[in-house]
């Protein structure tokens, strides 16, 4: 077993797509970046690798039994042990892992690039283990509330995070299905279009709004965003999240 120590991540929780794991290029001041005081180096295949990164299920039984209790958290010199944590690799990405007792990735954080460089090092000479991993038995689903990665694509992390908010607020508008709402914002999104929407029936609303807005960012998204969000308590303060964010960067700058 391989062992890596003093290893700095920054949790990112219950993120089932990688894309969300933000890379430390994208890290913030106000994240709470913690410290490993010890932890198991796995090298494993790529379509175990892409299934722990993309997807909240049930890591395999013997990966979970090789890490049990081998992992340590440091906090001043407070040690704490994690029941279930590691560092993967599939030789070409890297993903620190904690189910916070669970079967499945709960945290997963990225690593900073000198320890990136570190784990490269440690595996040249070993293979990789599937851990009796089938991938025939696995395929991943994406939706409006986990969009495939071709649709986040090239955006930074305040971008994914306020596409994110802007399709919580799609979905609650298909969830009512009210038509009139629904015209509402697709006239918001494209008003040159208002006199072939007053007739279109709640599908094909849907379709145009979401089809309209699902590629890409644009000030034109964050605009219809922010209008979508407010009077949504949660929403709107993730959404005042991001712009505080935004706002602190600029002074910064």
């Amino acid at each position: 077993m391989m062992y890596m120590h003093d290893v700095w991540v920054n949790w990112f929780e219950g993120e089932e797509n990688g894309y969300s794991v933000c890379y430390f290029h994208e890290w913030r001041k106000e994240d709470k970046i913690e410290l490993l005081d010890q932890v198991p180096l796995l090298y494993i295949t790529e379509d175990l690798f892409h299934y722990i990164e993309n997807d909240m299920q049930d890591l395999p039984k013997p990966m979970l039994d090789s890490i049990y209790r081998r992992a340590y958290t440091r906090k001043g010199q407070e040690r704490s042990v994690l029941e279930y944590g590691a560092i993967l690799t599939d030789g070409n990405d890297i993903l620190a892992i904690d189910t916070i007792g669970y079967q499945i990735p709960v945290r997963k954080s990225r690593l900073i690039p000198r320890q990136e460089q570190m784990v490269y090092d440690m595996i040249k000479k070993a293979k990789p283990q599937s851990f009796q991993f089938e991938a025939g038995d696995y395929e991943k689903e994406y939706h409006i509330l986990s969009l495939s990665p071709d649709l986040v694509f090239g955006l930074t992390r305040r971008e994914r995070q306020l596409k994110h908010l802007l399709m919580m607020g799609l979905d609650q508008l298909r969830t009512a299905n009210n038509l009139e709402e629904l015209r509402y914002w697709l006239t918001e999104w494209d008003p040159k279009n208002y006199p072939y929407i007053r007739f279109m029936d709640e599908d094909k609303v849907w379709k145009a709004l979401y089809h309209g807005v699902k590629d890409g960012w644009s000030p034109s998204h964050e605009e219809l965003c922010a209008k979508i969000v407010k009077g949504q308590p949660f929403l709107e303060k993730m959404y005042d999240i991001e712009q505080g964010t935004e706002e602190s960067k600029s002074k910064q700058n």
